[in-house]
């Protein structure tokens, strides 16, 4: 008896190294089929796996037996086979044909006569994933000590089968994700935390020449590029993502726009921690390009414009004020004021260009930085934007400013920028009574300035455009389309280079308000 359990222990220690050594499913299955009936001395065996849809037991693997038996099919409680499975026990029948439940097709089909059963139930974390089956035990009958051995065998052969699935599963995702990762248009450079390379696409390979340099660390693969911000900038940075510009002037001009993300694990405690950066690149070389002939065209318009527009601003306000002086016709009267009216909507139009396309073509290395009371800049816009309207009644502005609020900043550009709110609440606003609060304050270390107003609110539909350029909402919506739509984009303009931001609230028939977030 001592022998026999000694023999029947380095049985199944030789088995557990056996199933714990396969990953691939088939294989460790026909490993399962093949031990199982040498554990407890059977004629041969059965392994049945669990369809948990369809609640129905399959053969997976089945050696020697026909091919219309592989497709059989139990649900569970039928049979011995289903019965075990659905209680979740073991079962010894050493006299199959005295059992109703024992299922006799598989016998018929076959022609193998079974005479015993030793069935076990396989468990992985309480639920059943299948069932194997000793048949026919070689030298009398199937013993308790045959069903503690096969129940051993049986809970090795789940983990097995569960550490082959989980491997089949991450093998099958790593091959989906590298498909992705390789195919997709974008450059993208996987490293670890201190930046050492572990993967990169195509694209990244060609983006970064990667055959000519042989890099290993993504330090080494940028250092040929003038980013912004700078490296170091960008791996110490607190946020998840981090985004970037790229340029390389030489052998030819290249843009690429970058994003580091930060990809995090948990460990057992539950503390998140970063496992690796995703570096995401994008050839923006022909946006840019675009860009830049964009403005350049815009800015040579513009220019072109001011000369002849400044002519005839002039000789028509000199027209107007001598048809009303000598008491000309009410027609010459009227056509002077005409165009001098339109000549300085044009003027206004133009000046409004030049501006964009001057502020456009900034970075945060032009700018003009100086420390100044927020309520001072309020106070000129507002002034600026009442002259405008002088002629314009119900008009009301309210300044709201609780306390000094200081902010470093270039003052221009931010007077700008609240002048084109400040004009968007006058001009797209069809109440007759106007009404326009302007308020500052002060929150997490950045200045927050808001222009609200009474106006007819945004559709929510719309409030994703509004900050490109050229875009305006409908006129039928507005009742206005006065302007070339650059006003919000410069607004953004004048919050990006101050690396702030810029966001609007508005409700139907209620009013709108935008608010420009600087760090103070």
């Amino acid at each position: 008896m001592i022998l026999q359990s000694q023999e029947s222990l380095e049985m199944l220690v030789m088995v557990s190294r056996l199933l714990s050594s396969k990953l691939d499913i088939s294989e460790l299955l026909l490993t399962i089929m093949r031990l199982a009936s040498r554990v407890v001395g059977a004629e041969r065996a059965s392994l049945y796996l669990l369809d948990e849809k369809a609640q129905e037991l399959y053969f997976d693997v089945a050696l020697g037996l026909p091919e219309d038996v592989q497709k059989m099919r139990f649900k569970l409680g039928e049979g011995i086979a289903g019965t075990c499975a659905k209680e979740g026990r073991s079962l010894i029948i050493n006299d199959v044909a005295a059992d109703p439940r024992h299922a006799q097709k598989v016998d018929n089909k076959s022609g193998f006569v079974t005479r015993a059963l030793l069935t076990c139930p396989m468990i992985i974390k309480g639920k059943v994933i299948g069932v194997v089956q000793a048949i026919n035990k070689a030298d009398g009958d199937f013993s308790e000590t045959d069903k503690n051995n096969f129940e051993a065998f049986a809970s090795q052969a789940a983990i097995g089968i569960e550490n082959s699935r989980l491997f089949a599963t991450v093998k099958e995702e790593k091959r989906k994700l590298e498909i992705i990762f390789k195919r997709i248009k974008e450059g993208a450079v996987l490293t670890t935390p201190e930046g050492e390379i572990l993967i990169l696409n195509y694209s990244a390979s060609l983006y970064l020449e990667y055959e000519k340099y042989k890099f290993t660390n993504i330090k080494q693969a940028l250092e040929h590029f003038v980013l912004k911000p700078a490296f170091e900038n960008i791996m110490s940075a607190e946020g998840a993502v981090s985004r970037f510009e790229m340029i390389r002037e030489k052998p030819k001009r290249f843009y690429m726009d970058g994003s580091a993300i930060k990809l995090f694990t948990e460990d057992k405690d539950g503390n998140s921690r970063v496992e690796g950066l995703l570096w995401v690149l994008s050839d923006v070389t022909a946006q840019k390009l675009e860009e830049y002939m964009a403005r350049n065209f815009l800015s040579l318009i513009s220019h072109k414009f001011k000369t002849p527009l400044a002519s005839i601003n002039g000789y028509s306000q000199i027209l107007k004020d001598e048809a009303a002086a000598k008491n000309l016709p009410e027609l010459v009267q009227k056509s002077a004021e005409t165009i001098f009216a339109q000549g300085g909507k044009l003027g206004c139009l133009v000046e409004t260009l030049l501006d964009f396309v001057t502020i456009d073509s900034m970075d945060e290395t032009c700018i003009n930085k100086t420390e100044f009371e927020v309520s001072e800049v309020f106070n000129e816009g507002v002034e600026a934007v009442k002259t405008r309207f002088r002629n314009m009644e119900g008009l009301t502005f309210k300044v709201v400013v609780p306390e000094p609020i200081k902010l470093k900043a270039d003052k221009n550009l931010v007077r700008n920028a609240l002048k084109c709110l400040l004009d968007n609440a006058v001009k797209f606003n069809p109440a007759k009574d106007k009404l326009i609060i302007v308020s500052a304050q002060e929150k997490d270390g950045c200045a927050l300035l808001s222009v609200g107003d009474n106006g007819p609110g945004i559709p929510g539909e719309e409030l994703s455009n509004i900050f490109n350029k050229f875009y305006q909402v409908e006129a039928s919506f507005t009742g206005q389309v006065e302007g070339w739509g650059l006003g919000l984009a410069l607004v953004r303009k004048v919050a990006d280079v101050h690396h702030g931001q810029v966001s609007v609230k508005s409700q139907l028939q209620k009013g709108s308000a935008f608010t420009l977030v600087l760090p103070q």
